[in-house]
């Protein structure tokens, strides 16, 4: 992952959370849900809600009571010494348990995370989880991936392809992430993104005011999203906080540039990006998605967020019905 030197100056959100409602922005006018017009809407306290018939995976961690035990529901995990499954105030969102994930203080790169690969893969999915990242959160430079992540073919045998580009047949990704070198920490959100049009070997990042990093004078905003694209503030998470986040990839036609990801925060769209080709072929689906945490070099201190209320669907799926 690669950032440019010179980043536009970023306008963190201080309005309240959005009512309700509808975004019809894209390229095609397709509205997109906002607030809690979504499944979770249907299940109090999310009971039930893996069992509703657009959802295809759910996991509040309430049956791991070690982490050997998410294997019963996550088919990959990394480095699964430095995850753990926790309890007590402050560190759930919903329940009695969620997953936390740390990283040392030291300066060898580490990754750690959990990922579920779709025996039946989509061309559209909507994952939303809840996290929080610690107080004393602080990453002083080098490359971080700290959120979720869907994608077709981008691990080779269970391996990730970093500095391959993805050319239209090969593989795509997309995080939902924050970018430690812009905003206040833990950093503005944004997607990473390895697609046909990314400017680098590197993957691209797309912020919600249309900023695309690399080469962001010539690229951003209409330039890459359509002529339709509307700008939205950047905003970075405080930390010591649960939100709820949630976005949606869907496909390209092949031939057509259909494409789109969108983003919410606790029910928010903070960012919508259509005018997307990611693929050329039929058969690149989205093949998995999961949460991880990666920190290049991670001298200042440990770093640790959690994550809990996990749902993963075929369509927007909202915040946890309280």
């Amino acid at each position: 992952m690669r950032i440019e030197t010179l980043f536009l100056l970023a306008i963190v959100v201080s309005r309240p959370l959005f009512a309700p409602g509808l975004s019809s922005n894209a390229e095609n006018n397709e509205k997109l849900p906002w607030g809690d017009s979504g499944i979770a809407a249907k299940y109090t306290g999310d009971k039930g809600i893996a069992k509703d018939p657009e959802v295809l995976f759910a996991d509040d961690f309430e049956q791991s009571l070690s982490v050997s035990d998410l294997r019963n529901k996550w088919d990959v995990l990394i480095n699964e010494a430095i995850l753990r499954i926790v309890e007590g105030p402050g560190m759930k969102h919903g329940g009695e348990r969620s997953l936390l994930m740390s990283i040392p203080k030291q300066n060898a790169p580490l990754a750690t995370g959990v990922a579920k690969l779709l025996s039946n893969t989509q061309d559209i999915l909507f994952m939303r989880w809840y996290m929080k990242f610690d107080s004393s959160w602080s990453v002083l430079n080098g490359s971080v991936h700290n959120g979720a992540s869907i994608s077709s073919n981008y691990f080779d045998q269970g391996t990730a392809t970093p500095g391959v580009r993805a050319d239209g047949s090969n593989k795509y990704l997309v995080n939902f992430e924050n970018e430690n070198s812009t905003g206040d920490s833990p950093g503005l959100m944004n997607v990473y993104i390895y697609w046909p049009e990314q400017g680098d070997r590197w993957g691209d990042h797309f912020f919600p005011s249309g900023t695309v990093l690399p080469f962001s004078d010539s690229r951003s905003g209409t330039v890459t999203f359509g002529k339709k694209f509307e700008a939205r503030p950047d905003f970075s998470p405080q930390t010591d906080r649960w939100y709820c986040y949630e976005y949606m990839v869907r496909a390209n036609i092949p031939g057509k540039r259909d494409g789109r990801i969108a983003l919410w925060v606790d029910g928010t769209l903070i960012a919508d990006f259509p005018n997307l080709r990611l693929r050329d072929v039929d058969d690149l689906e989205i093949d998995r998605f999961g949460l991880d945490l990666y920190i290049a070099n991670n001298m200042k201190c440990e770093n640790r967020k959690w994550h809990d209320d996990v749902v993963v669907a075929t369509s927007y799926i909202g915040p946890m019905n309280n």
